[in-house]
């Protein structure tokens, strides 16, 4: 039976099962919270645990995307989406990181959620491989998410 076909009759793979049980460990989290500056400080520390959890290559790219979006665009909220470092403009999701480990993917990305502002036409990127980071590439996602947010 092809892979394809085990993964139709199974549904969801671990690794989404378990990304779906993160998220819903999220939202009970959040609403046990109390005020608004705890429930915001509380998640970006969620974040900073979770990119320490990660494996070295996906903790130093996580680091540095962490930074770089934070000095970019500090009206956004680092929180936690589906068990990946995200970051939010009112609560929505704007812009995340996913490691390359989480999925077992070769590479990691950078993704932006249909609140960025990153619209080119008719069609335009949203999702970015990432396998290092550069200077270069933290000017890109510097710039790219200070269009998201604009």
């Amino acid at each position: 039976m092809s892979s394809t076909a085990n993964r139709a009759h199974e549904g969801f793979t671990a690794e989404e099962r378990a990304a779906m049980k993160d998220h819903a460990q999220e939202l009970k989290k959040a609403a046990r919270r109390g005020s608004k500056a705890d429930k915001s400080a509380e998640a970006a520390q969620d974040v900073l645990a979770k990119i320490a959890e990660m494996q070295d290559a996906d903790r130093a790219m996580a680091e540095r995307v962490h930074a770089v979006i934070t000095a970019t665009a500090p009206v956004l909220a680092p929180k936690l989406w589906y068990g990946m470092p995200s970051y939010a403009l009112d609560g929505k999701v704007v812009c995340y990181f996913q490691c390359a480990e989480k999925f077992k993917a070769r590479y990691a990305t950078l993704g932006f959620s249909d609140q960025a502002q990153l619209d080119d036409g008719p069609m335009w990127p949203a999702v970015f491989a990432l396998t290092e980071v550069t200077p270069e590439v933290e000017a890109r996602i510097a710039a790219l998410v200070k269009q998201a947010v604009s």
